[in-house]
């Protein structure tokens, strides 16, 4: 309530808008499911439908090996030059394709609308809510790449189709995030966010056995699709901070090796807290209308990571270098 009334106040201030409504709490799987990512812009519709069950039971191929298969239905009419340009977008973003049917007075229409019966096209329908006129595009994929990709379609549809208002400010808390996310490259589990988030109570049971079912305290404001910040309420009971150490690889030796001070703490009674990182350059983009930070900040850096305004990363002295035992091999450039 506290961060709520700062940002309305903020908002009434500066610009004169009334945010009159109590900020909306959206879980992260409800976020991840109808916008494919963890900051959803609200200032529009086209939620993303999950047809996986229904489309793997149709004779096209391509949908029979993906582990997520979803679409979208933009209300507008599309050309084929329209399209052909979408399917590109989305094969610039990491998709292999972008499937696609019109709905019309008999069905689905298109080149692969052969490969789906009549029933599965109408729970098609049914489950989209799709109607006569408009289109359907499909991504069918693993989950991380279909999320990503539609959630980037979706945005991408709201500016085409002007679907999106420049003065609307729509917030919310986004909430019951994981605890952890599987890495596959490593074949392992690490902490969503960091591994000194507490788990919520109800979950911790899980921990050994069914880590991917632990959600944490985690919560992030977002406006218009930007995280403006993120907080968490922190873990104090040493046992269970330890138990958390576990699941991502951390052994007793190596958490005591490397977080010993903290656990010693713990031992001496921690009162329970939290709190939230607020971004105050994201904000002020936003209310100036500009999309990068970079245009708000007192000294951006460029794409070589230096300063246009003061000159840094100026050299350092030797004697620095010296005393603090560092040694540098610099490459001089040509």
């Amino acid at each position: 309530e506290m961060v709520e009334g700062l940002y309305k106040h903020l908002m009434k201030k500066v610009l004169n808008a009334n945010i009159d409504y109590k900020f909306p709490r959206i879980s992260h799987k409800e976020s991840m499911e109808k916008y494919g990512n963890d900051k959803p812009d609200l200032r529009f519709g086209l939620e993303l439908a999950d047809v996986t069950e229904i489309a793997k039971k149709s004779d096209f191929k391509v949908f029979h090996n993906a582990e997520l298969i979803k679409c979208i239905n933009p209300p507008d009419k599309f050309s084929r030059n329209e399209i052909d340009l979408l399917i590109e977008f989305a094969m610039g973003i990491g998709a292999k394709g972008l499937a696609w049917m019109k709905v019309t007075d008999k069905g689905l229409e298109s080149n692969i609308a052969k490969f789906f019966s009549n029933e599965i096209q109408k729970k098609i329908l049914e489950k989209t809510k799709a109607k006569k006129g408009s289109i359907l595009f499909f991504v069918a994929d693993r989950e991380k790449i279909v999320n990503d990709v539609m959630g980037k379609l979706r945005l991408e549809l709201g500016k085409r189709l002007s679907l999106i208002g420049e003065k609307d400010f729509k917030f919310c808390w986004v909430v019951d995030f994981p605890l952890f996310e599987w890495n596959e490259d490593e074949n392992r589990w690490d902490p969503s966010h960091h591994i000194f988030t507490a788990p919520k109570k109800e979950h911790i049971a899980f921990l050994e056995k069914s880590p991917e079912k632990v959600y944490a305290d985690l919560y992030d404001l977002v406006l218009n699709g930007v995280e403006l910040g993120s907080g968490s309420i922190r873990e104090t009971n040493p046992e269970t901070q330890e138990r958390v150490m576990k699941v991502i690889g951390l052994s007793h030796e190596e958490a005591q090796k490397k977080f010993g001070f903290l656990m010693e703490a713990f031992k001496y009674g921690t009162p329970p807290h939290g709190g939230i990182g607020l971004g105050f350059d994201r904000i002020v983009a936003l209310m100036c209308g500009y999309n990068d930070i970079r245009e708000v900040i007192a000294f951006p850096k460029n794409k070589n990571a230096e300063c246009p305004m003061d000159g840094s990363p100026s050299e350092v002295d030797d004697a620095q270098l010296k005393e603090l035992h560092v040694k540098m091999d610099l490459v001089k450039k040509k």
